[in-house]
């Protein structure tokens, strides 16, 4: 039996940091000093009681900037990974319960697409689509799909064959009921994991898509694209590219060890102490 639930340091802080983070996004227009995109001092001002992080390459505070961005960035990152994991678990699952031709085809269509790489693949869809935010979450949540159906596949296999399985398919009851009721209950432990890596992937794979040029499009925002923005002030000792770039790794480590902590839970692997 599992005594009461204790939160480690690790995880208390990643719960804070995302907490922050998720609040600068939900309350960004009440939060942030000044508009998005308006331009309030000097290119590049260094850091003030005026503007806490300073300007950025167009005189724009860098503070608001970074708010906002939080916003968008999140925001795109957990529909993406929201959409690949409806996909890919719901698609694995259905592939290994079925099984036979199938099963066959719906892997070979995900080999396929994992055989090229996934920023390339990215880069030369979005180069041919209209850039958006609904395109960057259906083209990631796609990409980063296949993943999740390797993974709910695998998991799923092996629950598949297990008896309790068995008798629900002798008493008759449908694939709904199997994947949802039998399985998907079974297979939460590796895929509360793979939920905090998709996250983190895609945060990463938006940035890099933005950096390149293809992804969040000015005037909007988001962490990655501001990078890009201010990366000529490095060398010139201006740290306007770096404090967005500490932000995605603030984001991808609270995500890790949350993550972390909750699949401790969910296995039980220290036996009811965290």
């Amino acid at each position: 039996m599992l005594g009461p639930m204790r939160v480690p340091y690790g995880a208390w802080i990643g719960l804070i940091l995302m907490g922050l983070l998720v609040i600068c996004a939900l309350f960004a227009p009440w939060i942030a000093p000044y508009g998005n995109g308006e331009i309030v001092a000097d290119v590049w001002e260094p850091t003030s009681s005026v503007h806490w992080l300073g300007t950025d390459n167009l005189g724009r505070d860098l503070l608001s900037r970074m708010i906002y961005g939080a916003r968008l960035t999140i925001y795109i990152a957990a529909m993406a990974t929201a959409l690949s994991f409806s996909l890919g678990a719901i698609l694995g699952f259905t592939a290994a319960v079925v099984g036979g031709k199938l099963d066959m085809l719906m892997s070979r269509i995900v080999d396929l697409l994992m055989a090229i790489p996934t920023l390339v693949f990215g880069l030369v869809v979005l180069s041919v689509l209209p850039s958006n935010n609904l395109t960057l979450i259906l083209v990631m949540g796609i990409l980063s799909s296949t993943r999740v159906f390797r993974l709910a596949r695998a998991v799923a296999v092996d629950v598949n064959a297990m008896d309790f399985v068995e008798a629900a398919k002798l008493r008759g009851e449908g694939l709904g009921w199997i994947i949802f009721r039998e399985i998907l209950p079974n297979a939460l432990s590796p895929l509360v994991a793979e939920l905090g890596l998709r996250f983190i992937f895609s945060v990463l794979f938006l940035s890099a898509l933005s950096f390149l040029g293809l992804g969040v499009q000015p005037p909007e925002a988001d962490w990655g694209g501001m990078v890009k923005e201010n990366k000529d002030g490095i060398v010139f000792g201006i740290p306007a590219a770096l404090i967005p770039a500490a932000a995605i790794a603030a984001l991808a480590i609270s995500v890790n060890l949350v993550a972390d902590w909750v699949l401790t839970r969910t296995t039980s692997l220290k036996g009811g102490r965290d």
